[in-house]
């Protein structure tokens, strides 16, 4: 597997070469540097961690201080553990382990929606919008009175809606520019202009 952090820019839209019009989103990844490197023999698994964004160091934490120096690299905002070998620390992983037209997935947090009602979080049809009916967009009934006497789990009911994980599968690469670290991706992908998505490959 071949993964990557990125930084989310917008949308934009470009010409295939059968002349239809894409829309896709640009997304600015890497270079993230490998921090850290995960073995069978001493972690039960392989992984690397990769580091996304240069800061200075009074901006990171204590134990992440260490981690840095023990790794001989510059401090990172954003640490995110792939599930790639054959890295060694120090090495850098840009835009160039992708090419145009590779499967992806894509995480990202979610935009926030804030507290939301049952009809846009959940879909409810609501009821009648006139005649004085006074449901218009109200919840209805939750359950029965005598039995269950309780709310049933995972009852629809209005609440915070959205910012949350999100994953995206079987997205595709629609060019990718090695020069300007800029991955573009057909579609859409979760999170707002500006938030930290994670591309993950599969091979």
């Amino acid at each position: 597997m071949v993964g990557i952090l990125g930084k989310k820019l917008g949308m934009t839209q470009i010409y295939l070469e059968d002349g239809k019009v894409c829309p896709v989103t640009v997304v600015e990844a890497g270079p993230c540097c490998v921090v850290q490197v995960k073995t069978r023999e001493s972690d039960g698994y392989e992984a690397v961690k990769l580091g996304f964004i240069e800061v200075k160091e009074k901006k990171v934490t204590k134990p992440q201080r260490g981690i840095f120096k023990r790794a001989g690299v510059k401090p990172y905002r954003l640490l995110r553990e792939f599930p790639m070998s054959g890295l060694r620390v120090g090495d850098m992983v840009t835009v160039e382990r992708f090419v145009k037209g590779d499967k992806i997935s894509v995480s990202g947090i979610s935009k926030g929606k804030g507290f939301q009602g049952v009809m846009k979080r959940h879909h409810f049809a609501g009821g009648p919008g006139s005649h004085g009916s006074m449901f218009n967009r109200a919840p209805g009934s939750i359950g029965a009175s005598s039995f269950p006497s309780r709310v049933w789990k995972n009852q629809g009911m209005p609440g915070h809606m959205g910012s949350g994980k999100v994953t995206v599968k079987n997205l595709e690469i629609a060019d990718v520019k090695n020069d300007q670290n800029i991955i573009l991706i057909k579609g859409a992908i979760p999170g707002a202009i500006g938030s930290v998505v994670e591309i993950k490959k599969e091979d």
